[in-house]
């Protein structure tokens, strides 16, 4: 799996020529001989992982707990060796390997001074340079004397808490990487768009579904109404007939009574 944190950050002395593939002597730290022909020593190596995860046994460029992935590093640095810098004091010669899972970004100044990181495949290469250069300077100026003759991982302790903000400080690409903060935005962009799209079709629905009860309600007074006519017909036809009955069994009862009495009167 992926991402875009910082694994860890290294710091090497390149004890033979910058990008040589010659000799077969040792450095303080790893043999040449093992390394292409290239002398490597661990000078300094901070473990950022180490503050936001478990590392995972793997046969990748950076292993678990039991793997040194400083001398796994150094191997790729001395293997594959940074080109010098076209100017003193500045770090150049970048080279980037990758993993199934990691990638290793490095480079060296004309000193020989190395610096690389280790991160997620996603991470940004070109702010990974932008940490190097800003790391050697820093580091440049507080162990560079020291660095010429430093033994195996003597500086690690006292460059500890250097490396740890600077990798505290890239492992947030939004404040350091303008390209990754404008697609941060990009995306906050597109969630709010989404939920306006689905806020819209939403209440499209509802409306759609409103104006289809509407209809159906539009399409039961119709037929109320209708029925409504029809049955006040058929009460005043109703109505009638009991007016007209009413009205003949009136005359009835009256011709009942008054016929009798007219012929009495008559007879008379």
């Amino acid at each position: 799996m992926t991402d875009n944190k910082i694994r860890c950050a290294l710091v090497y002395r390149l004890d033979a020529n910058v990008g040589s593939s010659g000799g077969d002597e040792e450095s303080g730290g790893i043999a040449m001989s093992d390394l292409g022909g290239t002398g490597v020593t661990l000078l300094a190596k901070y473990d950022h992982a180490s503050e936001y995860e478990t590392h995972r046994d793997s046969e990748t460029l950076y292993g678990g707990r039991d793997k040194s992935y400083a001398d796994a590093v150094g191997m790729v640095v001395g293997n594959d060796p940074p080109g010098a810098a076209s100017e003193p004091g500045t770090l150049g010669g970048f080279r980037v390997v990758q993993s199934e899972v990691h990638q290793v970004v490095y480079g060296s100044d004309s000193d020989g001074l190395c610096l690389a990181v280790v991160t997620g495949l996603q991470y940004p290469t070109r702010t990974a340079i932008q940490m190097l250069c800003e790391l050697h300077g820093a580091f440049s100026e507080q162990f560079g004397l020291q660095s010429k003759s430093a033994t195996t991982d003597s500086l690690t302790r006292k460059s500890k808490s250097l490396l740890k903000s600077t990798c505290a400080k890239y492992d947030d690409l939004s404040s350091v990487d303008k390209a990754s903060s404008l697609v941060d935005k990009v995306d906050a962009v597109k969630v709010q768009m989404q939920d306006n799209i689905s806020a819209m079709l939403e209440n499209t629905e509802k409306a759609e579904s409103l104006a289809e009860r509407s209809d159906q309600l539009n399409e039961q007074a119709a037929v109320f109404k209708k029925k409504s006519g029809v049955l006040r017909k058929e009460m005043w036809r109703k109505d009638l007939k009991m007016k007209i009955i009413l009205v003949l069994l009136v005359g009835g009862i009256l011709a009942a009574i008054l016929v009798p009495l007219i012929m009495r009167m008559q007879g008379k």
